[in-house]
């Protein structure tokens, strides 16, 4: 069901239409989770090393799909806002067109330079070839990750965060008795075991890509338009560009940051490689849950904007804000109270370097999950508005901090914790950036009302 951000309270609007997407990325999450689940516990700790070492470079093809999914949702949601239904049916078409282009060329490059990659972060041989493995058939399931984002970007642009929800709910279940099974009952099949993960996870990103898509084409049928609808425009290709390029130079970046900071860390060995991969699952989920929710953000505010509405979306922030905190403490006192034994979901060996590493990760950056959460809310309006420039600067300077401190304190006594520390560090400083471009853009649109 469409839904229209626009009328009712901020804060009652915005918890109904976020939580859906909250829980979406839960079961979302659990894809990468599964995987590195029964890769530790059914195969083994190399075979976790190795999934996690290909997931970063796998974060790096998500950027993209997910600046797809943004420039396509902020677009669709400002004509549903000013009730443009022609061009909002335009701008699916264009998203989904220019999405499928991209994709194919991302697959393209990511099976020539795949390799060279894992080369350049310092792939231990040991895990070697189950990284380029589990990548290349990650890879080869590009399109389906590709068609799910901007699907699920145009359900949140019509104000629905439901049905996207409820598809990847039943095919992230499925998708941990399909590990389970191609590397046990069917191991035989799969021998090395990480291919039984990889395609298990490409089965069922299938299924509910196609999914998304059948119900996408059904909405866009209870649209009611006149006249024959044009199926691409390069001047709403331009208006998608300018929010998804942004979005993907951003999502990239940090990825490529990912890949490097990877790379100091598989210089400590397969250990530590392990227990960060696990680590790291659990950290994921919370952000990519806080980014989720700014997503959601930035269709409040377009929807808003597209309706004229600018003084609901100061309301909309302090609700938004609200609501990430109070689910972020929950996971911070999880992670730090209870760090072991989530750790142990994916590492058997209590008492090992990968448990104790893990541990120590997730104790260092848990307490500062209530201040990234205020950051990517606001980034969420601030993209919402346009305000591109702004939300890079931000989102950069986090990365840049991260990258550098990480290389500079990992080579001091402090080894590996070094590159640990540097997460809250880079945090701090990109959550007051952007808190202080959002008040900037806050009072100026207060004076526009005023006036």
């Amino acid at each position: 069901m469409n839904k229209d951000l626009t009328v009712g309270k901020p804060s009652t609007v915005l918890r109904k239409f976020c939580m859906p997407l909250f829980y979406s990325v839960i079961f979302q999450q659990l894809y990468t989770v599964a995987d590195s689940f029964v890769a530790g516990k059914f195969i083994g700790e190399r075979a976790l090393a190795a999934v996690g070492n290909s997931y970063e470079i796998t974060l790096f093809f998500m950027a993209f799909a997910f600046g797809c999914n943004i420039g396509c949702s902020v677009v669709v949601s400002s004509f549903f806002g000013a009730k443009k239904y022609r061009e909002l049916k335009t701008a699916v078409y264009t998203g989904l067109i220019s999405g499928g282009v991209l994709c194919a060329f991302l697959m393209v490059a990511g099976a020539v330079f795949g390799g060279t990659l894992l080369e350049l972060i310092n792939t231990p041989s040991d895990i070697m070839a189950d990284s380029r493995l589990y990548l290349n058939i990650y890879i080869l399931g590009l399109f389906f990750v590709f068609y799910y984002n901007v699907a699920t970007g145009i359900f949140s642009a019509l104000g629905d965060s439901k049905t996207p929800f409820y598809f990847l709910m039943c095919s992230s279940v499925a998708n941990i008795f399909m590990d389970i099974l191609f590397t046990t009952a069917l191991k035989g099949i799969f021998k090395r075991g990480v291919d039984g993960v990889a395609w298990a996870t490409f089965l069922c990103q299938g299924v509910s890509c196609v999914l998304a898509l059948v119900f996408v084409f059904k909405r866009l049928k209870t649209v009611k338009t006149e006249g024959r609808n044009k199926a691409f425009s390069f001047k709403i290709l331009g208006k998608i560009a300018y929010i998804a390029i942004p979005s993907i130079l951003q999502q990239s970046f940090v990825s490529v940051g990912n890949i490097i900071i990877q790379g100091i860390i598989n210089t400590f060995g397969s250990a530590v490689i392990a227990g960060y991969s696990a680590s790291i699952k659990l950290n994921n989920l919370v952000i990519t849950s806080f980014n989720t929710i700014g997503t959601g953000m930035s269709n409040y505010t377009a929807q808003n904007l597209g309706a004229g509405k600018k003084e609901r979306i100061h309301d909309g922030f302090k609700a938004g804000v609200g609501m990430v905190v109070l689910i972020g403490a929950v996971f911070s006192a999880a992670y730090f109270l209870l760090g072991k034994n989530l750790v142990h979901i994916f590492i058997n060996d209590y008492t090992g370097e990968a448990m104790s590493t893990g541990i120590k990760i997730l104790k260092i950056i848990s307490p500062f999950y209530f201040i990234i959460s205020t950051k990517l809310i606001a980034d969420g309006v601030l993209r919402g508005a346009g305000k591109m420039k702004q939300f890079m600067l931000a989102t950069f300077t986090d990365l840049i901090l991260r990258v550098v401190l990480a290389k500079i304190l990992s080579s001091t006594v402090l080894g590996a914790t070094g590159i640990w520390l540097a997460w809250p560090i880079g945090w701090l400083t990109a959550t007051a950036m952007s808190l202080l471009f959002y008040y900037e853009y806050y009072k100026k649109y207060v004076k526009e009302i005023k006036a």
